[in-house]
């Protein structure tokens, strides 16, 4: 049995980038800090900053980076957002978390998938695991039996991934043109790694070469523009 219930006396604050990890460990209690220096990526443990705040650290990350998330009573969050801040990290919105995790070729629910859409449709298929066990005993769960039907077939929709070379920003409902049909771009922002737009765009099933010779075009206020296609991540 499982129950969802929100939980308004607690925040949270994501840390990510390539020295989060050390800053935040920095800032533990001493008796903390070699298990969140060990912690595995999905995995997360109980701790205390240096000044007794309470804290949930999970390394579950969804920007591409490494780092921590950080559960803690609502009413400590501004007192650790500050010593955040003394320790060198530097406050970024929401807007930054969605080029990294899309520069990180990561899904967002509710853009790039939601019920309608199952994994082998969002390049997802590797989260997939129909038979589990050395005697690879099936699984059952909800959704199985869509998963086999296309797994046995064939998806009808593929999510491919899109870069553009001419100047231009690629954004969310333009209109993609394939040889097998038209798709639609998902999630599309500028890169500032990369200094060009990239998207997500789900497209009807086929074969489609990588790069330029792919023939994908998107349809941008009137004028098909060109577009490399790319395997996901966009930035390694």
């Amino acid at each position: 049995d499982v129950q969802v219930s929100e939980r308004p006396e607690f925040a949270m604050i994501a840390v990510q980038g390539p020295t989060a990890r050390e800053r935040v460990q920095g800032l533990l209690r001493e008796a903390d800090r070699a298990g969140a220096a060990k912690l595995a990526r999905f995995a997360a443990m109980d701790a205390q900053t240096a000044t007794g705040i309470p804290l949930f650290v999970a390394r579950t990350g969804y920007t591409g980076e490494d780092g921590y998330e950080i559960v803690l009573p609502e009413n400590e969050a501004v007192a650790f957002w500050n010593a955040l801040l003394d320790a060198g990290v530097k406050p970024a919105g929401l807007g930054a978390r969605d080029t990294l995790r899309l520069e990180a070729g990561m899904n967002l629910y509710g853009q790039d998938m939601d019920e309608t859409v199952s994994p082998y449709e969002a390049a997802l298929a590797w989260t997939v695991a129909l038979d589990v066990g050395a005697d690879s005993k099936p699984r059952d769960f909800i959704g199985r039996d869509v998963l086999e039907q296309q797994k046995a077939n064939g998806v009808p929709r593929q999510l491919i991934g899109l870069v553009m070379d001419e100047k231009g920003v690629l954004r969310h409902g333009q209109k993609v043109l394939t040889a097998h049909g038209e798709g639609e771009i998902l999630s599309g922002t500028f890169s500032p790694t990369l200094g060009k737009a990239i998207a997500f765009a789900r497209v009807p099933a086929g074969d489609i070469a990588l790069g330029a010779e792919g023939g994908v075009r998107v349809d941008i206020r009137g004028k098909e523009v060109p577009v490399r296609v790319v395997k996901f991540p966009f930035v390694r």
